[in-house]
Parts: structure tokens; C-alpha cells; sequence
């Protein structure tokens, strides 16, 4: 078995690696790193949680230890998606170049441009940077590109989603036609594909796993719910997802839970605060500080559960979440298999618990076919399920006469309207028998050339009960003065 002795590492990076306790390289860093040290382009596709930051980063350091930065020049280039991956990839580049003289600088939104003018100032071997905030920095003409030597692109199919590919065509034209370029993706759609052969030389192709496959140290199970409205559906998730945290007990560690929209996990995250549960959220946008605050709770295990959006779905490495749960669905049948990713990593056993209403089911169906096998269900929680609130026909059906009912005798209906419908009305009603002879004055009125309108009587009272029980045209009575003559004769 490849050990990474075995790899032609600066000793100074291996000796980093071997103090934090990594012997064995996983298989896609023990692929990826000979060609990257080769100076070959390197195209990686591995699912999410197989070691893809350090067969970059490794052979990243390795190579930039022999040269010198220069002044608003970075000698590399590393590409993120979100704010926290950019970070994840700084926090290895810390980790694995503490014993070499290289320098960084972190360039993603939500810092001020002033410390970050100050360290590309001073020249960086490695600037890592999200695509906005890159294209920020060298549009005000604070950065240069035409001495990088080596572009890596993290999660390429996560840029794809956010619509990040014209920004990356667009950086990959401001750097040097010479340099090597790692590119890593855990799906290959199209968009990636013609992006990889524009722009790689010759590329290592290296693909671990079938693509978008789901880690089997994984359990994965889905809760079928019966709410059909959204309000509904939100609270019956709520407590189901309440019921399950309960049931499993101290098996949950920690976990994150994921929502579709920033909105929803915020109403999330209040409602389990509110129940004594220690979760926080994490979206796109809350302020960067707190977002840092709150994820380094999470992976110092001060914090149970994170309620997160997809800006947390990719490439954040905490090893040791125990449960994932995908509060909705996710639209993307690839994002389903990035978010359970979360857990079940580095060999570990996880559990990914997944919920579904009613108009679920095309995700669902997105889902396990990109699986090629559906998803095993579990047990529903015995949850509360709240009361029904009738609508006001049903109501008014339970206390009395129905809306249709009042708008059919307010529409000129012959049936006016039982004793039992309105007390009010018991002595004028028909009895039964007599219905359809009751009726016949009132089909021959509507029948007659006489107006149907009455402007009259009817806009005396103006409330519902008036418009109800008022006759419709003019009954038996026709006023006198529409039968007057008005010709001369």
C-alpha cells in the first residue's frame, strides 16, 4: 500500500503531514499527487469527503517551496466557491506549510479590501479567492495574474450551479497559457466538460468513484410525510424532525440540517432554540464573522446542530458529523449526494435522514435515479399532527345555511330557503309540498319583460344578511309606475 513516504514530498510537508497523524493517502491523493508533481494537468472527479484539498494542496506546496513572490503577482492561484470552502483550503495551507517560508493572502467577500490590498501588496505564493472578489481586486488594479504558475478550481460544478463558469472563463484568459492547472469536480456535466477540454493541456484523468455516488458508511432513510399545503408541511416536518432527534438520543453527536431557502432556516433554527436545543444557522446572508463564529463552534462540538443552506453543502470538512438531515428536499439531485456527504467521512459510519411531502415527489424521483436505487424508508415519527381548519363554507354548512346555498337564492333560485336555514324566515317559507307550486310565480316573473333589476330595495341594506334574504327582482309585485302609459294618445 502507498504511503506517503512513498510520494517525493518536500520532507518539510511530509513531516507536517505525518504530525497531524496521516500515514496512508487516500486513493485519489494517491493518484493525483505524482502527476501533480510531474507538472501535468491534473482532472479530478471524486465525490465530496474523499481527500480532493489535499491532493492539491500537497503537491501545491511542494512545488512553489523553490521561488520567491512578488508584489501584487501570486505565484498561485486556488478558486472556491463559497466563503467557507476558501477558507477550509487556508486552514490546510496553514496546516501542511508551517514548516516552509510561504505566504498566503484570503481574498472573500464580507472582509474589507484594506487588509487584503495590504498582504497582495507585499506578494503571495498562494491566493486563495472566490471568483467575485478575485475579479474585485484586479478590476480596481490591485492584482496581477501574468505570474501564476499553478490554478487550481475547487467544486467546478458547484461554481457551475452558482453561475460562477463565466467569471472562471474569464480568469483562466488572465493567467499565463503555461501554467498547470488542477481542476476537481464531483460531477462532470457538460458545461464542466467543455470548460476541462478548452482549458486543460493533456489532463491526468482521475476518477475515484462513479460520479455522484453516495459514500456507503452511509445510512441513508427518507420519511414520507402527508401534508399537502406548505404551511402544513413546514410545521410536520418541524415535528418530525423534533420526534427523530429525540428518538435517536445521545447517537446524535451533531449534525447539520439542511434547508432550501436562507428564510427557512432561519424559521428553523428559532423554532429548535426554542424547544431547548442547541442549533444556530448559517446562510449566505448572515455576516461572515458570524458565520465563521458559528462553524468553528460546530467543529470545536460547542454546537449540536447547524441548520444550513447549500452555502454549507460543499466541501466543509468536519469530520465528525454524525447525522445529516435534508429538512427539504433538494431540487438538484447532485446536491442530495453532497449534503449527506457531510457525514460517513474518511471511512467513518454516518446517517442521512431525509424528509418528503406530497410535492416532493419529482425530487425524490431526480434523487434515486441518479442513485440507481431508491431510498430505503423509515419509520414516520409519532408526531402531534395539528387540527384541520375548515374553511368558511364548511363552517357555515356545520351552523346553518352554506355560501353556495345563499348564492343560489341570491341568484334567483326558486328555493328560498328552509325554517331550519333561517328561523327569521319560518313563517314565509313554503311547506314542503308546496315547493313547486311556490316556485311558478317566480320562474313567470323571470320570464316576463318586466326589468330583473332592482335598483331599489335591494341597496337599502348592505349587509350580508340583507343581500341574503331579499327577493331577487320583483317577486309577485310589479310597482305601478312601471305599468303607466307614456305615450300620448
Amino acid at each position: 500500500m502507498t504511503q506517503f513516504s512513498d510520494l517525493k514530498l518536500d520532507p518539510k510537508v511530509l513531516k507536517a503531514v505525518l504530525e497531524v497523524g496521516y500515514t496512508t493517502p487516500t486513493p485519489i491523493q494517491a493518484e493525483a499527487i505524482p502527476h501533480a508533481l510531474e507538472g501535468r494537468d491534473v482532472l479530478g472527479i471524486a465525490q465530496t469527503g474523499t481527500g480532493k484539498t489535499a491532493s492539491f494542496t500537497l503537491p501545491l506546496i511542494t512545488r512553489l517551496g523553490r521561488g520567491r513572490a512578488r508584489a501584487r503577482m501570486p505565484r498561485s492561484l486556488v478558486l472556491a466557491p463559497t466563503r467557507e470552502l476558501a477558507a477550509q483550503v487556508a486552514e490546510n495551507f496553514d496546516t501542511y506549510a508551517k514548516y516552509t517560508r510561504l505566504t498566503k493572502a484570503l481574498l472573500i467577500g464580507g472582509v474589507a479590501f484594506g487588509e487584503q490590498d495590504k498582504l497582495i501588496d507585499r506578494g503571495v505564493d498562494v491566493l486563495i479567492a472566490t471568483p467575485g472578489r478575485l475579479l474585485d481586486h484586479f478590476e480596481r488594479g490591485k492584482l496581477l495574474l501574468t505570474g501564476v504558475e499553478v490554478m487550481v478550481v475547487d467544486e467546478a460544478d458547484r461554481m457551475l450551479d452558482m453561475g460562477f463558469i463565466p467569471d472562471i472563463e474569464r480568469i483562466f484568459g488572465l493567467t499565463p497559457f503555461t501554467r498547470q492547472t488542477f481542476f476537481y469536480s464531483a460531477t462532470m456535466a457538460p458545461e464542466i466538460e467543455r470548460i476541462t477540454n478548452t482549458f486543460l493541456s493533456n489532463p491526468a484523468r482521475i476518477e475515484i468513484a462513479r460520479q455522484a455516488t453516495a459514500s456507503e458508511t452511509i445510512a441513508q432513510e427518507l420519511i414520507e410525510l402527508s401534508a399537502t399545503r406548505r404551511d402544513s408541511a413546514a410545521k410536520q416536518k418541524r415535528d418530525a424532525l423534533r420526534a427523530i432527534i429525540e428518538s435517536e438520543g445521545e447517537k446524535i453527536e451533531n449534525a447539520v440540517i439542511f434547508c432550501n431557502r436562507k428564510v427557512d432556516v432561519d424559521i428553523l433554527a428559532k423554532a429548535l432554540i426554542k424547544h431547548k436545543l442547541d442549533a444556530a444557522p448559517i446562510h449566505g446572508d448572515l455576516d461572515q464573522s458570524m458565520r465563521t463564529r458559528t462553524l468553528e463552534k460546530f467543529r470545536a462540538g460547542e454546537l449540536r446542530l447547524l441548520i444550513a443552506s447549500d452555502v454549507a453543502a460543499r466541501g466543509l470538512d468536519v469530520p465528525s458529523v454524525s447525522h445529516v438531515f435534508n429538512f427539504d428536499l433538494p431540487s438538484h439531485p447532485e446536491d442530495y449526494v453532497h449534503r449527506i456527504g457531510r457525514t460517513g467521512r474518511a471511512g467513518r459510519s454516518g446517517k442521512a435522514i431525509s424528509f418528503m411531502v406530497p410535492a416532493d415527489q419529482k425530487y425524490l424521483e431526480q434523487i434515486e435515479k441518479l442513485l440507481q436505487k431508491p431510498l430505503p424508508r423509515g419509520e414516520s415519527p409519532v408526531i402531534h399532527t395539528p387540527m384541520t381548519i375548515k374553511s368558511k363554507s364548511a363552517a357555515a354548512e356545520d351552523g346553518g345555511a352554506s355560501r353556495p346555498a345563499r348564492a343560489r337564492r341570491s341568484a334567483g333560485s326558486a328555493k328560498a330557503g328552509t325554517a331550519a336555514d333561517n328561523p327569521a324566515n319560518a313563517a314565509a317559507a313554503p311547506a314542503p309540498q308546496d315547493t313547486e307550486a311556490a316556485s311558478a310565480p317566480s320562474i313567470a316573473n323571470r320570464r316576463s319583460p318586466a326589468p330583473r333589476r332592482d335598483t331599489g330595495p335591494r341597496k337599502q341594506g348592505n349587509t350580508r344578511r340583507d343581500n341574503r334574504d331579499a327577493v331577487v327582482g320583483m317577486g309577485d309585485h310589479v310597482p305601478d309606475f312601471l305599468m303607466r302609459e307614456f305615450r300620448v294618445a
